[in-house]
């Protein structure tokens, strides 16, 4: 079969949608540079390059030239009689499909699955296709050429994928590592962290940071009793209090069993205390309980002047918040700290 028109050399073309393809760039741009690659190499007076996305159904328009409507394009892309959804689901490309812009003026159209190896099984991501002012006759060395830019796209495409899985993988082992996974709140080893800046942060401002320590009332009693999943309940609704309660600029996180830790730049903590406090009075029940927390609240540098002395301070408050009955805070006194 011969083409109509003058002989292309799709070399120069070619080679740069190669390139575009290595370059690491944004799929977007890559793709579009296949595109572009398609139109000066083929004169295809049509292209376009549609996705199909793993999250949900149907087909995306990823990259044009000359599609006479965008919009109704995507619209209709998806429906399963449209030649593009047609070569998604065949997998077998097709060079000489006659149809009709939505104009009415006729062409020829070349569809090519975008596929992949993975794992020993071939994928289909998306779908290359162009189109030509019919009469039109797509010889074998447009066909090569056609077969040479859905393979760069399906690499593209899977390569853009492959790094977004990685980067959220990535994302999701960081947030694993700093946070509780029972209460979504930081972790005991990101709030050391976190005090420690903090603490930095004031010595050389000269300014005050508040820690408050949280212990749920009962919590090994309803643990007993009622079993570890009423106990999760339990710490997952104080966690979720504690989140919504507390500043922008402050820290919480959960750091043992049953204790929580506030870290509030300044010295508002007994307020912020006071005010998850009463927030966690507000819960309803849980297994026929009612859930409270005590707290203890000390003050930096006039109840510690590092982490631990902090600490050690604003535990000796939980412990006579404790004593005083449930629901209570108690602030630090200067030279009490808790027993071993």
């Amino acid at each position: 079969m011969t083409s109509d028109g003058p002989t292309r050399d799709p070399r120069p073309n070619l080679s740069a949608a190669i390139a575009a393809t290595a370059s690491g760039d944004p799929l977007d741009l890559v793709l579009q540079r296949i595109v572009d690659a398609s139109v000066a190499d083929l004169g295809a007076s049509m292209v376009a390059i549609v996705l199909s996305d793993p999250d949900r159904p149907g087909l995306t328009l990823a990259a044009s030239s000359g599609i006479p409507d965008p919009v109704h394009f995507a619209a209709e892309v998806g429906e399963p009689s449209h030649p593009f959804a047609e070569v998604v689901a065949s997998r077998v490309a097709t060079f000489d499909r006659t149809a009709a812009t939505s104009d009415g003026h006729p062409f020829v159209g070349a569809y090519l699955p975008l596929v992949v190896g993975s794992g020993g099984v071939d994928v289909v991501l998306g779908a290359l296709g162009l189109g030509w002012p019919a009469p039109h006759d797509v010889d074998a060395s447009e066909r090569s050429t056609l077969t040479d830019l859905a393979g760069l796209a399906a690499i593209a495409t899977d390569r853009a994928r492959l790094a977004s899985t990685a980067s959220e993988r990535s994302e999701w082992f960081e947030r694993l590592a700093h946070t509780d996974p029972l209460t979504g709140l930081a972790n005991e080893r990101t709030v050391t962290r976190i005090l420690e800046l903090e603490l930095a942060r004031a010595a050389r401002q000269g300014s005050e940071i508040s820690l408050a320590m949280f212990d749920i009332d009962d919590f090994r009693a309803a643990n007993a009793a009622d079993g570890h999943e009423v106990g999760d309940d339990i710490l997952r609704r104080v966690a979720s209090v504690l989140a919504e309660t507390v500043r922008l600029v402050d820290t919480v996180g959960r750091i043992g069993g049953d204790e929580f830790v506030l870290v509030a730049p300044g010295s508002a903590g007994a307020l912020v205390a006071r005010r998850v406090l009463d927030g966690i009075t507000a819960l309803p029940a849980v297994a026929g309980r009612t859930v409270s927390v005590s707290a203890g609240v000390a003050l930096f540098p006039k109840d510690g002047s590092d982490s631990a002395a902090l600490i050690a301070a604003a535990t000796a408050a939980l412990a006579r918040a404790k004593g005083t009955g449930a629901g209570s805070v108690a602030a630090a006194e200067p030279g009490i700290v808790a027993e071993g």
